[in-house]
């Protein structure tokens, strides 16, 4: 498109993307200092930083320094912080963190040792810079925010209970963990819970001969030395820990269950003024979410739930028989905006937890965006697991948006959630139809009632739109008063829509989402029924016709959950970006919506239990089953539980009932505990894979380790982020047992050559090393191909998952020209030997020439015709100089919005949208405009264009490329030279120059 005659305007390059950019990174900056006098500046860097170091911590010391020995446990062994070596080390270590703190004028707040060689210290602008100079320095942090990620019942469904389930096979529910120590990082706790009933601690020591290990049968009972707590545990080690006294916590809440409890808040509580803190200075959970978590992973069995009066029926944690250590180190403030917790306290946690001696970490938590590998909490949790600590945490709850996990880093097991049978109530409306939705709170029949849209009883003063969201104070008593009201998902919390409507006086409740989201089993304070898709949007078009009618009745069949597991639409997805698609995460899918629990009561209206739905909640169901694991197999390390998980899992469904092939959603698929026990193969690895992996991702990690191509990792799952024509990969098995195992790969599109094909254990332990080579033949390129690979021993099957995305050239993405004729010649670099190229178009469709007047926008949608190739859509702006303009854009599926984008204007004020074999229905767009002027009267003027290449455009012009077929060397650059002809002058041309495999370039004429 030929720029028109502007005006002398300023498009500010980025604006719209970058305002948004801009507000969400600043949640990963430090914290807000005090204020400062008036008239002073304070430094926009200055904040608490977390300072690294090279010098190993005490989890990975292999002994380098000043003759200290070495502290890293050996093979089959937990770390021990209490011998003589450990603690000279230790002060070792922090005495090099005071030097260098000195160095540079800072005053360390908190050391860490043991899993992380890092200090964190209140810095300025100058100091940081001093810092990153330092010899020795090889991370600085800002202290961020990270928050809690937040059959009927999941034990039963996972298949744990009966007299076939795997409590059984392990000996019953007193058995089932016994002997582990299950951290859990979150909230704190609310210790009257009946899921932690226990007998209280005492003195007496288990039974054993003086001196040495206990032998009995209460041999891993945990006792007291002191105000230490003690237990030996199934792996030969000792765990100990103390019960840390602080507000509305003493050291008789601890018991037999709850063996330790310990917060971590420092770097919270000094940002964070009293004024706006909520909840309990000590491990007492006032949220519940860490009361949930704990719960969920290791609570008593056969507990009694009930809610307003209403019994679920017997609840279990995963592992009842293990024990809990609570590190809370994460807070509640009294507006909601600084919940969560601070980098600094979160490592001061899982510091303190490995040193205590757990065998697994429960970290049901995540920030903003995902955690880079070198971050100071994944790094401490890499050593975690080095020392032997299997860490299971959560993916994240911004599904189902694309890249939008958190804790992906390798030695973790990063867990999906999934659906389990739903809680179902439904909804018969006076024109005859019905509709099944999630309900836990409609027990009796409602209705028949008149039902309404809620604004349609809205207080006067009310706005329509925060009334039809039911927001607190928006609901008329004298209108809604013996309704059923229709309430629109969003803004306010679901629980607090139910008591507005309560509030008002209306009998029940129809919670409608807007958009593709999860439905969830909240416990509601008056019966509702939650709704999505289709469903929803028929009963809130019915509620808005005259004599609208309802009846609210409980269960029914059908509806969007009728089919499980599925992956909820709140589970983040993949890919990972840190790995640039070379690592498959999440790891595995386990049950995470609608899971009843114990809670604490002053954050869940005064329930004792309650239904949380979120990866949070799939977290310490994998944590729980680790615990199981490690009660049979107490010396198996970490990365063999996750592989034994992984290889057994099974694939979750689709919608539509069908398995799901969607590996960035459930990762290998449902965790099945019952075949996990018996893997046959597993793939393991250790800290010294982890640093190669990190070497091979482009992270300096200062050891001298050798890289690794980030897809040689001896993982689980198989991931090519680009597979360039052809690559292959190797992987290394260890027997559980004996067998001949025999390999299939399953990826279509691409040749799959296993060697050896074959491999013959005589004995567990063994290693077999196999490469898998794949070669592209004709998978689409650029797309992302998912597959398997299973090796199969008679009933024995090790599945592993394969995602890789084919590349047949390395092409420009879009090339541009000008002029009616013209050429221009690019590069490219050809995977195969055979190249060939060709041109479609160029398209020039019609204009639609629009304006926005002040602050505005206005909406588009472009239809995307059956097989199309290419789209391309173009909005040229003529803006004044105060007016900041962008387009906002998104693919959309059966009508709903996938995905948001930005596309900012370049220097001629034209933002461009490039869309190549868009599998949407449609892509909207959406024309921004704000005002500046503070007058409002601007008007914006903007051309809108779609082009649409496919096999039957009509073009306008002619486009060619030379050469079209050429015999290449693979790997090595050659040149296209495109020609043009008879292009329109007037409005914007679009080719396709088109490779082997679908992938292509866009061309940009005028």
């Amino acid at each position: 498109m030929t720029p028109q005659p502007r005006r002398a305007s300023r498009i500010r390059r980025g604006t719209i993307g970058t305002l948004l950019t801009t507000t969400l990174a600043a949640l990963s900056l430090p914290l807000a200092t005090p204020a400062t006098a008036a008239g002073s500046t304070p430094s926009l860097a200055a904040g608490t930083y977390l300072i690294t170091l090279a010098d190993q911590p005490l989890a990975t010391y292999d002994g380098r320094v000043d003759d200290i020995p070495a502290t890293r446990p050996t093979a089959d062994r937990k770390l021990d912080v209490t011998t003589a070596n450990a603690k000279r080390y230790r002060t070792h270590l922090t005495d090099e963190q005071t030097h260098v703190a000195k160095k540079v004028g800072a005053t360390v707040r908190q050391h860490y040792a043991v899993t992380t060689n890092t200090f964190s210290a209140q810095l300025n602008a100058g100091q940081l810079v001093e810092l990153a100079r330092t010899k020795g320095v090889t991370g600085i942090a800002p202290d961020r925010f990270h928050q809690a990620t937040g059959d009927k019942n999941s034990t039963d469904y996972l298949g744990l209970s009966g007299r076939k389930g795997l409590w059984a096979a392990l000996g019953g529910t007193a058995k089932a963990g016994k002997g582990v120590v299950i951290g859990d990082i979150d909230t704190g706790i609310w210790p009257e819970s009946a899921s932690f009933k226990a007998p209280a601690l005492t003195t007496k020591k288990p039974t054993g001969k003086p001196g040495k290990k206990p032998t009995g049968n209460d041999r891993y009972r945990p006792y007291l030395d002191g105000s230490t707590t003690v237990m030996h545990k199934a792996d030969g080690t000792t765990f100990t820990g103390t019960c840390q006294t602080g507000a509305s916590f003493t050291a008789a809440d601890c018991n037999e269950k709850i063996i330790s409890a310990r917060y971590f808040g420092d770097g919270w509580l000094r940002n964070v003024p009293e004024s706006n803190r909520a909840g309990y200075i000590s491990p007492r959970d006032s949220q519940g979410h860490g009361t949930h978590t704990a719960s969920t992973a290791a609570g008593n069995s056969g507990v009694r739930a009930t809610a307003d009066g209403f019994d679920f029926g017997a609840i279990s944690g995963v592992a009842p028989a293990a024990t809990i250590a609570v590190y809370k180190a994460l807070w509640e403030s009294k507006d909601g905006t600084k919940d969560g917790g601070l980098t600094s306290d979160l490592v001061a946690a899982i510091d303190q937890a490995v040193a205590d001696g757990v065998d697994v970490i429960n970290y049901s938590l995540g920030g903003m965006f995902e955690s880079t590998y070198d971050d100071p909490s994944q790094a401490a949790l890499r050593n975690a697991a080095a020392a032997g600590v299997f860490v299971a945490t959560a993916g994240g709850n911004a599904g189902p948006e694309a890249s939008s996990l958190d804790n992906t880093a390798p030695w973790t097991t990063t867990v999906a959630a999934g659906t389990i049978a739903p809680y179902t109530g439904t909804v018969t409306l006076g024109n005859g139809k019905s509709y099944t939705g999630i309900s836990t709170s409609v027990h009796n029949t409602v209705g028949s009632a008149p039902l309404v849209r809620a604004a349609a009883v809205k207080t006067a003063a009310a706005d329509p739109v925060e009334a039809d969201l039911c927001m607190t104070g928006t609901l008329d008593p004298a209108r809604t008063a013996g309704k059923t009201v229709v309430c629109d998902r969003g803004t306010v919390a679901r629980v607090a829509k139910s008591a507005e409507v309560k509030r008002a006086g209306g009998i029940g409740m129809v919670l409608v989402n807007t958009r593709n989201e999860s439905v969830d089993g909240d416990l509601h304070s008056l019966p509702t029924v939650h709704l999505t898709g289709a469903d929803a949007t028929a009963v809130r078009d019915y509620a808005a016709t005259d004599g609208a009618t309802a009846t609210l009745t409980s269960g029914g069949k059908g509806g969007s959950s009728a089919t499980y597991p599925q992956v909820a639409g709140f589970s983040s997805r993949g890919p990972s970006l840190e790995s640039n698609g070379d690592l498959l995460k999440p790891d595995i899918t386990a049950p995470g919506a609608t899971i009843l629990a114990a809670v604490a009561p002053p954050g869940n209206d005064g329930h004792d239990f309650d239904f949380y739905s979120g990866t949070s909640m799939a977290t310490p169901h994998i944590a729980g089953l680790a615990a199981l694991y490690l009660s049979e197999h107490p010396t198996w390390s970490p990365m063999s539980i996750k592989s034994a998980m992984m290889t057994t899992a099974s694939p979750t469904k689709a919608a539509d009932g069908k398995d799901s092939e969607d590996v960035f959603a459930q990762g290998a698929g449902e965790v099945e505990p019952r075949s996990m026990l018996q893997p046959g193969l597993v793939y393991d690895s250790n800290e010294k894979d982890w640093l190669a992996y990190l070497e091979g991702v482009g992270i300096r990690t200062g050891t001298g380790t050798k890289a690794i191509d980030p897809s040689d990792l001896n993982y689980p799952s198989i991931a090519i982020g680009e597979l360039f024509g052809s690559q292959t990969v190797t992987r290394t098995v260890t027997a559980t047992q004996a067998g001949t195992y025999r390999a299939k790969v399953v990826l279509p599109g691409v040749k799959a050559t296993v060697s050896p094909s074959v491999l013959h254990f005589s004995h567990p332990g063994q290693k077999r090393t196999f490469t898998v080579k794949l070669d592209v033949t004709t998978a689409r390129s650029g797309i992302l191909d998912t597959g398997s690979l299973t090796w199969t021993s008679g009933r024995t099957t090790v599945r592993s998952p394969i995602a890789v995305t084919p590349q047949s050239v390395h092409a420009p993405a879009e090339v541009k020209g000008t002029g009616t004729n013209g050429e221009l010649t690019y590069s490219v670099t050809p995977a195969a030997s055979d190249f060939v190229a060709s041109a479609r178009g160029p398209v020039s469709s019609p204009l639609t020439k629009r304006s926005l007047t002040g602050t505005a926008e206005f909406y588009h949608e472009a239809a995307i015709p059956a097989g199309t190739k290419a789209s391309q859509i173009t909005v040229h702006f003529d803006a004044a100089e105060d007016v900041i303009v962008g387009v906002v854009w998104g693919s959309r599926v059966g009508g709903d919005l996938q995905s948001v984008q930005f596309a900012d204007p370049d220097s001629n004020g034209t933002s461009t949208i490039n869309v190549p074999y868009s599998k949407a229905d449609s892509i909207f767009v959406a024309v921004v405009a704000l005002d500046e002027s503070g007058t409002g009267t601007s008007v914006t003027p903007y051309i809108y264009q779609v082009n649409q290449i496919t096999d039957n455009s009509p073009v306008t012009g002619k486009v060619g490329v030379t050469p079209d077929h050429a015999r290449v060397t693979p790997g090595t650059p050659t040149d296209l030279t495109a020609r043009w002809s008879g292009i329109p002058a007037e409005a914007r041309s679009t080719a396709w120059i088109e490779y082997a495999n679908g992938a292509g370039t866009f061309l940009t004429l005028n």
